[in-house]
């Protein structure tokens, strides 16, 4: 076993460990955890082959992690893609893949047991509005099953920390904007919007019952290279090359807080890094809903700037040097009008603000697309 080098954050991240323990009586335990975080420290990444994931897993391994990487390798969109995404990984030497299924809950525990990580970003999930329609079994297997088997495998291996995707879906009926963790998220829109609201409350559960750190991040509207098929940026890129009119919802009248991939996987490191405690001053009294008297924190991921749909639209029409042939429809069952991210508690508690503009995210967008697809 390679012994890596000592650093500052290596020693800083030591410590932040054996300070999680209480002294009394779990000596021989804390010397196994500053084993794990010196010797092995070691990031597992559910979803690995999905779009974030992947892109998460690179970051961690330029920055020097061992990172472990799970997927089920699901027909929801093209494998191959998948795929593609698991071959940028799987040559380097810090990073090993396993092909599994998240409600598999005796292959989830065993992994656990023989990896040994020492944080957890959990991104594996049934995403997508859309098909929580037609589909609502896939998401409670995933998302509701899937997610219970991580908790308990995060619990009985004392996991450090486990970072997990919510998402901005949760805000459902919510008008006031900017949407805020602080704010009431009772009233989901789809089946989708309600299991993430649900990880959240199950989260909540395990850091008070058993003291397990977890982080919320409720993601807004993500695009960028090797994004997912079923995407509005996506699909829209396809129709116009083909020549085909792209559909429009709500007759276009609709604002997304689009976020660059890159910068929510920043967002996702710095809070991975930075283990939750305890609210001293949260109250029974006037609870708020993003913090508690457990480890436990939420926070929006988004870049605090909505931009019009046919903003979008005519964005990525510059970049193709193609106009789009225009499908209006009504809005579609699940959907909302606009999304809007406070990201003053990311901003105030990791030092960061997504910021790039839809011109520059739209353009790397595209030249991805246009390598990857050959056209």
């Amino acid at each position: 076993m390679t012994v890596p080098e000592l650093n500052v954050a290596t020693l800083a991240r030591a410590w932040d460990f054996w300070s999680l323990v209480p002294r009394s009586g779990e000596r021989g335990y804390q010397m196994e955890l500053l084993t794990r975080v010196i010797i092995m420290p070691r990031i597992l990444v559910t979803g690995a082959a999905g779009f974030i994931g992947f892109h998460l897993a690179q970051r961690l391994l330029a920055r020097g992690d061992d990172v472990v990487g799970i997927d089920n390798i699901s027909p929801y969109y093209d494998p191959q893609l998948k795929r593609d995404r698991l071959a940028q990984l799987t040559s380097h030497p810090k990073f090993r893949f396993e092909q599994l299924d998240i409600a598999d809950r005796e292959r989830v525990s065993r992994l656990f047991a023989n990896e040994r990580p020492i944080r957890v970003a959990h991104l594996a999930a049934q995403d997508g509005v859309r098909y929580s329609l037609t589909n609502p079994h896939a998401y409670v297997d995933s998302n509701l099953i899937g997610f219970v088997n991580i908790l308990e495998a995060c619990r009985q291996q004392r996991i450090e920390h486990l970072v997990y995707a919510s998402s901005s879906s949760v805000y459902g009926a919510n008008t006031k904007m900017p949407f805020s963790v602080h704010h009431n998220v009772d009233h989901p829109l789809s089946l989708y919007a309600a299991t993430k609201k649900a990880n959240e409350l199950m989260a909540h559960c395990y850091s008070h019952l058993y003291r397990l750190p977890t982080t919320g991040l409720r993601f807004f509207t993500v695009y960028g290279p090797w994004s997912r098929p079923d995407m509005a940026l996506h699909l829209f890129t396809k129709a116009i090359l083909d020549g085909r009119p792209i559909d429009v919802f709500n007759e276009g009248h609709m604002r997304r807080d689009f976020t660059y991939v890159d910068d929510i996987v920043e967002g996702v490191l710095r809070t991975l890094d930075r283990v939750p405690e305890p609210n001293p001053i949260w109250s029974g009294d006037a609870p708020d809903a993003a913090t508690s008297l457990a480890p436990y924190r939420l926070y929006n991921i988004g870049n605090n700037q909505p931009v019009e749909l046919l903003h979008l639209i005519a964005t990525l029409e510059k970049c193709l040097g193609r106009k789009a042939e225009k499908n209006l429809l009504p809005m579609q069952p699940g959907d909302v009008p606009e999304t809007y991210a406070d990201v003053d508690d990311l901003s105030r508690d990791v030092g960061f603000r997504p910021a790039t503009p839809i011109e520059d995210g739209v353009a790397k967008f595209v030249e991805w697309y246009r390598s990857y697809y050959g056209v």
